[in-house]
């Protein structure tokens, strides 16, 4: 069985991840199967490097977020790369929802707050971060005017 050869920690995240797709037992929607045939076919979704192996986007900074969530500090490389599928698999999806909303074949800040704005949690992250960022804009302004302004 898969959940042997993962760490602890991500085991919940396979558990997801196997009960929505393996052991689906024919109950998904067609949809769903058709696109998870094509992932199957490009790579799920990654950087295809060749040789049917896939470059890791992710896989430092999930080992780091892993670690620092309770796992080992060396995480099973099965374990990483389950979990970087399931990131890849969610920011497609994402994008793709936010696609459909605003500009065609564009997505912007709007599109993924309106996605997410049932989810308290995550619209408090994305409210914070977007707080943040604008005052880091504020004071980059600032320091440059004080540094090189009239």
């Amino acid at each position: 069985m898969l959940l042997r050869s993962i760490s602890p920690s991500s085991a919940i995240c396979c558990r997801r991840f196997s009960r929505e797709r393996v052991f689906s037992g024919g109950m998904a929607d067609e949809e769903d199967e058709a696109g998870f045939e094509e992932e199957l076919e490009d790579g799920y979704g990654g950087v295809d490097v060749g040789h049917g192996r896939r470059k890791r986007l992710f896989s430092k900074e999930l080992r780091c977020m892993m670690y620092g969530f309770g796992d080992d500090q060396n995480p099973y490389t099965e374990s990483v790369d389950i979990l970087e599928d399931l990131v890849i698999e969610f920011i497609t999806e994402m994008t793709h929802k936010a696609m459909s909303f605003g500009r065609q074949g564009r997505v912007q800040v709007e599109d993924i707050v309106f996605l997410i704005r049932k989810d308290p949690r995550k619209f408090a992250r994305v409210k914070d971060l977007l707080t943040m960022n604008e005052e880091l804009k504020r004071a980059r302004k600032a320091f440059d005017e004080a540094n090189y302004g009239s």
